[in-house]
């Protein structure tokens, strides 16, 4: 699935609509999906597939994982984290401050990790299905969403991505919402002001599944199309009928889910431009508000880059996944759904709430193996393994892999980062002030110099308040970012 999984940042991004949290969600898994935290891409900025790195095609300076990094950062071989940076003393600790401007968190990112079979360019998180597992993984995420509930405020966004959640037991389905009923306030869902989205396979969208959503509070649904034509599924290991998708849409409609999201990858080995028209027309014909457009990229230790190795087929010529970016912009723009991040387009109002709210660097919460989640400046990655998962039970909270403490000068780089990729741009004013105030006078004037450049390069609009991205601009977002965070790279 591709909607909302950084290293941490990454980790987050990735795990919705191209996002984050399935690891920067970015509508879980961050997600911002093609901007990884620990490899910002050095080339023009169009979306890339699930929540990976898109492949170069204009160079310029990228910055490398250890730039990233920062020396809080724990990860599974060293020492295990002390208590106070475990997720239960993040969270004891949260639930007993008495601190007024302390945000709680109204987001929350849940991974499931089964999948009826490991497509072949996904690196996310996910094991074929085992239905003697589903159980046991389902009980052990109601520990952990109980564990988490006493720091949440009234939930304005859930995310539920894998991994595919659609193939979880209606029987799991129906205890896993009673649990969130139970202890999460999900008033803001019936009112039509929240948002409660669950990623499906066309496969295994029934009648019965969705009907058990929607009692639930579940609102949105987002189907993995990627693509209308058999031979691209097939290049890219995707085990669906292209004719189920329209059928899981029609599903979901008749339940009551009004909301969808359909993810379509380009850039697949043998697609042609005409090809990828097509699917865009194919999408809008069924009447989606939003669609996530995912340029296909090769992550490491995936089957897709093993057989790319091999030779069995050749990378899309990076000419003609310049012309289906600018295809995808122009033909949904067209149809009433305008670009509202780098990835992602929606009609006015359906945008993805879940993913902005990784994108403006809110706080969320996080459960389920590989889940990633952002907290009072903290962020965390549970365990990516299952089995660690399911083993390790501190009071409900989960096993952590990796761990970065607040750091206000990361904070403002990631905002950077993840701003500039949004129609809305981010405030200047707050930016500039920020790096002063952190970084000194020298920096905050280096800052606004290099917006100058953008204005002047016509990548971004000549606005007194935001740095917003024009369309050239947003074709070199990542750039963009890397350069305006270097900007603020150290006091």
């Amino acid at each position: 699935m591709l909607e909302g999984h950084f290293d941490l940042l990454t980790t987050v991004l990735y795990e919705d609509e191209g996002c984050c949290h399935r690891t920067y969600p970015f509508d879980g898994r961050l997600a911002l999906r093609d901007f990884r935290f620990g490899a910002l891409p050095e080339r023009p900025a169009w979306p890339r597939a699930p929540r990976g790195p898109a492949h170069t095609v204009q160079k310029s300076t990228a910055i490398q994982p250890s730039d990233q990094r920062t020396p809080n950062t724990i990860s599974l071989g060293q020492a295990p984290p002390t208590h106070r940076t475990s997720p239960r003393g993040i969270i004891e600790g949260l639930s007993q401050s008495s601190n007024p401007d302390q945000p709680r968190p109204r987001s929350l990112y849940i991974h499931t990790p089964f999948c009826v079979h490991k497509c072949h360019y996904c690196d996310f998180y996910s094991i074929v299905d085992q239905q003697d597992r589903q159980a046991a993984f389902a009980a052990r995420l109601e520990r952990e969403l109980i564990a988490l509930a006493p720091v949440a405020g009234p939930l304005d966004t859930i995310f539920v991505g894998g991994g595919t959640p659609s193939l979880l037991r209606v029987d799991l389905w129906q205890a896993l919402l009673r649990t969130l009923s139970d202890h999460y306030d999900l008033s803001a869902m019936p009112t039509g002001h929240g948002e409660f989205t669950v990623e499906c396979n066309p496969e295994s969208v029934t009648r019965e599944l969705l009907d058990t959503l929607v009692a639930g509070g579940v609102t949105r649904v987002s189907v993995g199309a990627q693509s209308f034509h058999a031979t691209h599924l097939k290049t890219l290991e995707r085990r669906h009928d292209p004719a189920r998708v329209s059928r899981a849409i029609e599903i979901a409609r008749a339940a009551g889910i009004h909301r969808q999201n359909v993810d379509l990858i380009f850039g697949v080995p043998g697609q042609t431009l005409d090809e990828w028209r097509a699917d865009l027309d194919h999408t809008i014909a069924m009447g989606t508000e939003h669609v996530s457009c995912y340029n296909l990229t090769y992550e490491p230790n995936t089957a897709m880059t093993a057989r790319l190795a091999r030779g069995e087929f050749e990378k899309a010529d990076e000419d003609v996944e310049v012309e289906m970016y600018h295809a995808t912009l122009s033909t949904l723009r067209a149809a009433g759904l305008d670009r509202y991040e780098v990835s992602n387009y929606a009609r006015p109002g359906a945008e993805c709430r879940h993913n902005l709210a990784y994108w403006r660097q809110e706080p969320w919460l996080a459960a389920g193996p590989s889940a990633s989640a952002h907290i009072a400046g903290h962020r965390w990655k549970n365990v990516p393994r299952l089995d660690d998962y399911l083993s390790i039970d501190d009071a409900g909270f989960a096993p952590m892999s990796d761990h970065e403490a607040p750091d206000a000068l990361r904070a403002l780089r990631e905002h950077l980062m993840t701003g500039v990729r949004l129609s809305e741009g981010v405030s200047s004013t707050e930016m500039l002030t920020r790096a002063q105030n952190l970084c000194g006078e020298k920096h905050a004037k280096r800052l606004a110099s290099v917006a100058s450049d953008f204005v002047a390069k016509g990548w971004m609009y000549q606005d007194p308040l935001r740095w917003t991205l024009t369309d050239a601009g947003f074709l070199f977002a990542d750039s963009v970012a890397a350069d305006l965070m270097e900007c603020v790279d150290s006091p």
